[in-house]
């Protein structure tokens, strides 16, 4: 028996405000309310709410013989529930079915796991409880941003009594393994039970990105088309991980293109053969045991298989803006301002350090995503705001210090 288990990556962050240099410590409004609401709407209307439509009607077809996973980090949610509390509705229809597995992830959709294990922790505890809140079910399954992934990460997973990891299949890890298979991290104390179940990057990039590519050589891809490939797997194939952006359905392909009727005649199409069946991550790891080890002692992800992070940390604006986002951290945490923490949290998104790649291969996609004309003047935007926040932050630290003085007693000692 060959089980399908279906992942869908649903975030966006909040929107940037353009922040100029004479903006710093004079404005201190780092979002854009406006561009937010317009991107809730467009994406509710053009993709979440029909594609849960068709995934919902098709869970009752099919009397849940068709299930999915969806990784929805909280910014999103926070959007949703302010400018489109229809579409939390939809996930919660989604979510009564029994067959819709909610994974865990960063909160913020961050970069925390290479840079500061406590926040990593804080984040992941805070989506899960977000997510147990609103949906009734507490994840189980870890996906980390963009499937980021080393050993080290996979100690922290299996701390917070997580049972399984989402990630890549890359090719340098698998050395000729199939990634059609469950495996284990490398066992000590904290993680000898954390099952991974690889990404099949191969099958998903056919729906995510070449789905609609008139020179790619199986262009038009149809559900019938996709669930042979699914089908000439060897009967001894346990689990075919697929993995994608929901924004696959209806903003990056777009209707007319043919992608909903796609999602729509999938399950049938699967399901025609014998042997074949749709899984949530949670049952995966429930039924089946992991049969080897998947080391991963240098940093992959999803979109870059170079051992560094990929697109989010390759340039010196990249790196610089890591660094100092990061560096900041016991300033915010000792202001004990909620508020001050949350914009902490929204300035770590991996989107706002996606924005200042270089690459020459940017897709209409990224051009989608990003709302900088250039890498140099979404890096210019960003330092700018975040000299902003600094500023406010010392700002308050002294406020503290003017109203609580250092005891007289203490100041000799302490300057």
């Amino acid at each position: 028996m060959t089980a399908i288990s279906i992942n869908f990556k649903v975030h966006q962050p909040y929107r940037l405000k353009k922040y100029r240099a004479e903006d710093v410590s004079v404005c201190q409004c780092y979002e854009d309310p406006i561009a937010d609401e317009e991107n809730c709407n467009r994406l509710a209307d053009s993709s979440y709410l029909p594609a849960n439509e068709i995934i919902h009607n098709k869970i009752i077809e099919h009397n849940g013989d068709f299930a999915v996973n969806f990784s929805i980090s909280g910014t999103l949610l926070e959007l949703m529930m302010r400018y489109r509390p229809d579409v939390i509705q939809s996930f919660k229809k989604l979510a009564s079915t029994g067959r819709v597995e909610f994974l865990a992830e960063t909160y913020y959709h961050s970069l925390a796991s290479l840079h500061s294990p406590a926040e990593f922790q804080r984040q992941v505890s805070s989506h899960a409880e977000l997510v147990t809140r609103l949906f009734g079910k507490t994840p189980v399954v870890f996906r980390n941003t963009e499937l980021i992934h080393n050993n080290r990460i996979a100690e922290l997973v299996a701390g917070m009594g997580l049972k399984g990891i989402l990630c890549e299949g890359v090719e340098s890890v698998l050395k000729g393994r199939t990634p059609n298979q469950l495996y284990k991290a490398p066992a000590n104390s904290s993680n000898s039970e954390t099952v991974l179940l690889l990404r099949n990057s191969a099958l998903s990039d056919d729906i995510a990105f070449r789905f609609d590519d008139e020179n790619w050589t199986e262009h038009p891809l149809t559900a019938g088309k996709f669930a042979e490939w699914l089908h000439t797997h060897p009967e001894e194939t346990e689990v075919i991980n697929l993995f994608m952006d929901y924004e696959t359905f209806g903003i990056y392909k777009k209707k007319e293109a043919g992608i909903f009727d796609f999602l729509e005649a999938l399950p049938a199409e699967v399901l025609k053969k014998n042997g074949y069946r749709f899984s949530t991550a949670t049952a995966l790891i429930e039924e089946y045991v992991p049969k080897d080890i998947y080391s991963t002692p240098h940093t992959i992800s999803w979109n870059d298989h170079t051992g560094i992070a990929g697109a989010w940390t390759e340039n010196v604006m990249q790196n610089n803006t890591l660094k100092k986002i990061y560096s900041i951290e016991s300033m915010v945490q000792q202001s004990e301002c909620r508020k001050s923490i949350d914009i902490w949290g929204r300035l770590q998104a991996a989107d706002h350090f996606y924005y200042m790649a270089e690459r020459k291969d940017k897709t209409e996609i990224v051009k989608y995503l990003n709302p900088f004309n250039t890498a140099r003047e979404a890096f210019q935007n960003y330092t700018n705001l975040v000299t902003d926040y600094e500023i406010s932050l010392i700002k308050k630290e002294v406020t503290h210090f003017r109203k609580y003085p250092v005891s007289k007693s203490l100041t000799g000692i302490l300057f």
